[in-house]
């Protein structure tokens, strides 16, 4: 017997048409990614992309060096994807979280800035005062404890957040004209900050919060003591900011009041206001925590670079939709998990590395890159058609 009665009025449940989970698929898709990479690779470049088979480093065959810059060169642009990824699942869009690292790169950076490079005032200094008839960098905004540059970023991202979320909710305008107006406008803020200048020399603190070694302040119990991990968290704190918010949202997502109500509104935004979910006020938090976090992207990221541009964080909004969607988020809405996002993540990464492993040119990974989004959207679409044929 294939169904059973559960329930009142004996509704039955068919274990045949229990879903296959969308994770796994994107899992399976990551590991045959990585074959196919390594098997033209073996006939290729006569190498292997991620394993080190003819050198045993401290127990490990691993090739470390190329899974750190896979894991790096994720790292960032996912942080941002997180927040995009809630977003989509409300049926929302966010076009602007790249030009929000930007503005808020060029922000935070200016507060983060040292009044003296080698005993002489900062060349670069945002905040000038003048001290005896010379304009010198303003000793009340150098120097600054690391707290108040970390709390700008995040303040920047909040507010493009805030008047994101607003737009959408209490004007009606579609999400895409709204985050497309913020998109501009903060690119223009970036620009204007500094009047297109780089923005460069942060304290020592503030360069540490990408660039430490945060096994030195924060503990991970027995991973810490495992070479592998230790080789895999040394020097990149990005990575483990990434991992550790993508944690916090997942559990957010899965098992809070916040989550359900995100889910909610993408599935049904006119039931989910019926069963007295506060929608605006949904969608205002939503676009406020995506904002937050391309804030805190573009705290790491000049924390990683050390200097501030007017152009940081260009595309960084499409490949962070691409991560999202690769990893089966439904543009529709309502469908879709952290956890997704986190894989197809890190077949981005492995997209980027494994083109540069077979020696091949940068503009096929964007053709590539293009042709998977494209594919990755198909899927989505004929599953819908598919469940909705079912149901």
């Amino acid at each position: 017997m294939s169904q059973q009665a559960h329930g009142i009025g004996g509704l039955k449940f068919d274990p045949k048409k229990r879903g296959w989970p969308n994770e796994a698929n994107v899992f399976i898709a990551l590991i045959v990614l990585i074959g196919l990479f390594e098997l033209i690779g073996h006939f290729t470049v006569k190498q292997s992309m991620l394993f080190d088979m003819s050198t045993s480093r401290d127990g490990t065959i691993l090739n470390m060096a190329r899974i750190k810059i896979i894991i790096l060169q994720v790292s960032i642009i996912g942080i941002i994807a997180l927040g995009v990824t809630q977003v989509i699942i409300t049926g929302g869009i966010d076009l602007s979280s790249g030009s929000i690292v930007g503005a808020a790169a060029m922000i935070a950076m200016s507060f983060a800035q040292i009044a003296e490079v080698n005993g002489a005032p900062n060349p670069k200094a945002i905040f000038l005062t003048e001290i005896d008839g010379e304009m010198l960098p303003n000793p009340i905004l150098m120097n600054l404890p690391i707290l108040i540059p970390i709390a700008v970023g995040l303040i920047c991202g909040l507010l493009a957040g805030l008047i994101n979320g607003s737009l959408i909710a209490f004007t009606g305008i579609p999400p895409f004209i709204a985050t497309l107006g913020m998109m501009v406008s903060a690119r223009g803020i970036a620009k204007w900050w500094s009047e297109g200048n780089p923005i460069s020399f942060p304290t020592d603190q503030y360069a540490s919060i990408a660039n430490g070694n945060l096994l030195d302040t924060l503990t991970f119990g027995t991973f810490s003591d495992t070479w592998v991990m230790s080789q895999l968290l040394n020097g990149q704190n990005p990575a483990v900011y990434f991992a550790m918010l993508a944690i916090l949202f997942h559990f957010v997502m899965k098992h809070t009041v916040y989550g359900k109500h995100t889910y909610a509104i993408g599935s049904n935004e006119a039931a989910a206001r019926m069963s007295g979910i506060n929608v605006r006020r949904q969608k205002v938090m939503v676009y406020m925590i995506a904002g937050m976090l391309a804030g805190f992207a573009a705290v790491l990221l000049t924390s990683k670079n050390l200097t501030a541009q007017a152009g940081m964080g260009v595309m960084y909004e499409l490949d962070a939709i691409a991560m999202a969607v690769i990893g089966g988020i439904s543009l529709s809405g309502g469908r879709g998990s952290i956890l997704g996002t986190v894989l197809g993540a890190m077949i981005f990464g492995v997209i980027i590395s494994g083109f540069t492993y077979l020696r091949l040119d940068a503009y096929y990974q964007e053709m590539v890159k293009g042709g998977i989004i494209v594919a990755a959207v198909v899927l989505d679409q004929w599953r819908q058609r598919r469940g909705s044929a079912r149901g």
